[in-house]
C-alpha cells in the first residue's frame, strides 16, 4: 500500500515536473518569439525607413524679411547669432505634405532668388559679405558668402572652433567659375561644425601668394540636422605614413538615411549632406558637379553651391547598392524592379541628356537555369532571415563599367561571385564567374566559372568591386580590387554546402582571428583565370562595407564593426575611427572635393 502510494506520488512530481518542464519551455520559446519578433520588427523598420522620403525638412528660421511673391520663396534670418547678418531663404510651401527640395521647380526657384541677392549685395565687401545659410535645403551647415575685393585674389579661410577643443579647419574655396583669381566672389563655405561657435577669417590671396585683405567674423552654428554627434573617436596605428588630404564622407549609416556626413581627419563633422531620403552610395563627378542618389528613385546632380539642378525620378525602379559611370556619359544603377517579385538583380542606364531610364540587364531572366531552378526566396531560418520571404537570389551589390567588351561587373553577395556580362547594349551575354568554381559546379554555367592560379581562399560575399585601370597589363588582363567581406552565407539555395577552411567566417559578428580584407586579383579573360595580386586585412565586416584607394592609401569601412580607417600603401593602418549608428554603415570613401568645394584643403588633423 505504501510502495502503491509512493509509486503514486514518484508518478504525481514527475507528471509535475513535466508540466514546470513544459510551462518553462514554452515561456522560454515566448521569450525568445518574442525578442525575434521585436527584432524583427526593428529590422523591418530599419529597412522601411531606408527607403522612405523625408516628410520632415527640419527647417529652423528666424524673422522674416521679406518674400518675392513672384517666387514664392521668402527670406527670413538664420537661426544662429553671428558678427554679420546671416539670413536663409525658403519656399513658402516648405509645411506643406509632400514638400521636397528635390524638385527642379524648387531649385530653380531658389536659384533664381540667390542671383538676384547676388546682383544686389554681391558687391560688399569682404568683411560685411552676403551670408545665407543652406540656400538650397540640401545641407545643414553650409554657408554661403558673396562678396568682392579691391584686386584680383582667391579666398582663403580657417574656422576657428572657440566653443569646444577642435582642431583649425584651413581651406581655399573653389568659387564659381572657372578663373582662379577674381574680384567676385560666391563661394560655399564648408568645414563649419554644427551646434558650436566659431571665428572664421576670411584671407583675400593675391597671384603671388600675399594676403591683400582679411577679415573676421564670429558664428554659432544651429545643430545638425540629424543630430549626429560632431567629432568621432579615433585611434592611431602603427604606420607612420600621413594621412591623404581631404574629407571622409560616410554614407548609409544605419537610423541615419537621408543624410551624408563628412569628416575631417581628426574626426570633426564639417559638412552634412541633407538627402530626401537613401544614402548618396557614390558621387559621380562632372564639370557641372556631382551626381548622386538622393532618394530610392531619385538621382540628381549637385553644383558645388548645393543647387540640385537636374533630378532623375527612376520611376518603377528602386535604387540599391551603387551607381556608376556607364559609357558616353550615362549612369548605371543596381535596382529593384518594383514590377517583379525579385529584387537586386536589375541593372537600368539613366541618360543624363534625356533623362531616359533603359533596362539593360534583367538578371533573372538571364540566369532562369539558376533562377528559380535552384532557388528559393529569403526562408526565417536563413542565415539573411532578416529579409525573409524576399526573392533575393543573386544580391548585387556594386556594378562597374568596361570599355573594352561593353561589358559590366557585377558583385553578388549572396553567390559570393563576381559575375561578367558581355554586350549590355546589344545582346547581353553572360561570360565570367569569379569566385569558388565549386559554387557553380554541376550547374549549366560551370564552363563559365574562372580557374584560381595559385593556393588562396577565394573571396566570400564580397562588396565594392571596383575596376583597376592598368594600361602596362597585357590584353585581355585587367585587375579588380574588392572589400573581401570573407564570410559564407548562402540562404536561398539548399543543395550546396561548401568546405570552408577556419579562416572563413560564418557568423554575422566574426570570431576569433577572423578578418576581412582589401583583395586584389589580377584576371586573365583569355585564359578564363584569376589569381591573388594583393590583401592584407582589415576589420572582419560579414555584410555592407568597401575599400577605396585614394591618393596612395586605402579608405575602408568595416559597416558591421562601426568603423573606417585610413591605411598605407602597404596595408598597415595609420589610424581608424569609430562611428555609431544602428545595425551598420553602408559605406565611407574620402575625397579632396578639390575643383567642386576646394581649391586646396590643407591636412586638417
Amino acid at each position: 500500500m505504501e510502495g502503491g502510494s509512493y509509486g503514486l506520488y514518484i508518478r504525481g512530481c514527475r507528471a509535475m515536473n513535466k508540466k514546470k518542464w513544459i510551462k518553462r519551455l514554452l515561456i522560454t520559446l515566448a521569450v525568445l518569439l518574442c525578442g525575434f519578433a521585436i527584432f524583427e520588427i526593428i529590422v523591418h523598420v530599419l529597412m522601411d525607413s531606408e527607403m522612405s522620403s523625408r516628410d520632415d525638412w527640419n527647417i529652423q528660421l528666424g524673422e522674416r524679411m521679406y518674400t518675392s511673391e513672384e517666387r514664392g520663396v521668402s527670406l527670413y534670418s538664420a537661426p544662429c547669432e553671428a558678427s554679420i547678418p546671416v539670413s536663409r531663404m525658403v519656399p513658402d510651401e516648405y509645411e506643406e505634405d509632400g514638400f521636397t527640395y528635390y524638385d527642379e521647380s524648387v531649385q530653380h526657384r531658389l536659384g533664381q532668388e540667390l542671383m538676384e541677392l547676388v546682383q544686389q549685395q554681391g558687391n560688399a565687401a569682404i568683411d560685411a559679405p552676403l551670408a545665407l545659410l543652406n540656400p538650397f535645403g540640401t545641407g545643414s551647415n553650409g554657408l554661403l558668402l558673396a562678396f568682392q575685393t579691391d584686386r584680383k585674389s582667391e579666398i582663403r579661410y580657417t574656422i576657428h572652433t572657440t566653443s569646444a577643443e577642435l582642431p583649425d579647419y584651413t581651406a581655399t574655396a573653389q568659387g564659381l567659375g572657372d578663373k582662379q583669381f577674381s574680384r567676385k566672389h560666391c563661394f560655399l563655405l564648408v568645414g563649419l561644425v554644427p551646434g558650436e561657435t566659431q571665428e572664421v577669417t576670411l584671407e583675400a590671396i593675391g597671384e603671388w601668394g600675399k594676403v591683400q585683405e582679411r577679415a573676421t567674423f564670429t558664428i554659432e552654428m544651429p545643430p545638425s540636422s540629424s543630430s549626429y554627434d560632431s567629432q568621432l573617436t579615433y585611434t592611431d596605428g602603427d604606420s607612420a605614413a600621413a594621412l591623404s588630404d581631404g574629407l571622409f564622407y560616410a554614407t548609409g549609416l544605419g537610423d541615419y538615411y537621408g543624410y551624408t556626413f563628412f569628416f575631417d581627419n581628426s574626426g570633426v563633422l564639417r559638412y552634412e549632406m541633407v538627402l530626401e531620403g537613401f544614402h548618396s552610395d557614390r558621387f559621380l563627378y562632372t564639370d557641372m558637379g556631382l551626381y548622386t542618389c538622393v532618394s530610392s528613385r531619385k538621382i540628381a546632380l549637385l553644383t558645388p553651391i548645393g543647387q540640385a539642378i537636374r533630378i532623375y525620378d527612376l520611376g518603377q525602379y528602386e535604387l540599391h547598392h551603387d551607381i556608376n559611370w556607364g559609357p558616353d556619359g550615362t549612369i548605371l544603377a543596381l535596382v529593384n524592379d518594383t514590377e517583379q517579385d525579385t529584387v537586386m538583380d536589375v541593372v537600368v542606364e539613366l541618360d543624363p541628356e534625356t533623362g531616359a531610364v533603359t533596362e539593360l540587364v534583367d538578371f533573372s531572366t538571364l540566369m532562369d537555369g539558376y533562377y528559380g531552378a535552384m532557388t528559393h526566396p529569403v526562408p526565417l531560418t536563413g542565415s539573411s532571415f532578416w529579409q525573409a520571404g524576399e526573392d533575393d537570389w543573386l544580391h548585387l551589390n556594386s556594378v562597374q563599367y568596361r570599355q573594352a567588351d561593353d561589358s559590366i561587373l557585377v558583385s553578388s553577395r549572396e553567390t559570393s561571385t563576381i559575375v561578367q556580362v558581355s554586350g549590355v547594349h546589344s545582346t547581353p551575354t553572360l561570360t565570367a564567374l569569379i569566385g569558388d568554381p565549386a559554387f557553380w559546379a554541376g550547374t549549366e554555367y560551370e564552363s563559365l566559372s574562372y580557374q584560381p592560379q595559385g593556393d588562396f581562399v577565394p573571396q566570400y560575399g564580397q562588396h565594392d568591386v571596383e575596376l583597376v585601370e592598368d594600361d602596362s597589363l597585357p590584353e585581355g588582363q585587367y585587375l579588380l580590387r574588392m572589400y573581401d567581406n570573407n564570410y559564407w552565407s548562402l540562404s536561398t539555395r539548399d543543395d550546396y554546402e561548401p568546405e570552408l577552411p577556419d579562416s572563413v567566417g560564418t557568423s554575422l559578428t566574426g570570431g576569433s582571428g577572423i578578418h576581412s580584407y582589401v583583395t586584389y586579383y589580377l584576371v586573365d579573360s583569355n585564359a578564363k583565370t584569376f589569381s591573388l595580386a594583393k590583401q592584407f586585412p582589415v576589420t572582419y565586416s560579414s555584410i555592407v562595407s568597401n575599400a577605396q584607394s585614394f591618393d596612395g592609401n586605402y579608405v575602408v569601412n568595416s559597416g558591421v564593426a562601426h568603423e573606417f580607417g585610413e591605411y598605407d600603401s602597404e596595408g598597415n593602418l595609420i589610424r581608424a575611427f569609430s562611428y555609431d549608428c544602428m545595425m551598420n554603415g553602408y559605406r565611407v570613401m574620402k575625397g579632396d572635393f578639390e575643383g567642386f568645394w576646394f581649391r586646396e584643403v590643407t591636412n586638417n588633423r
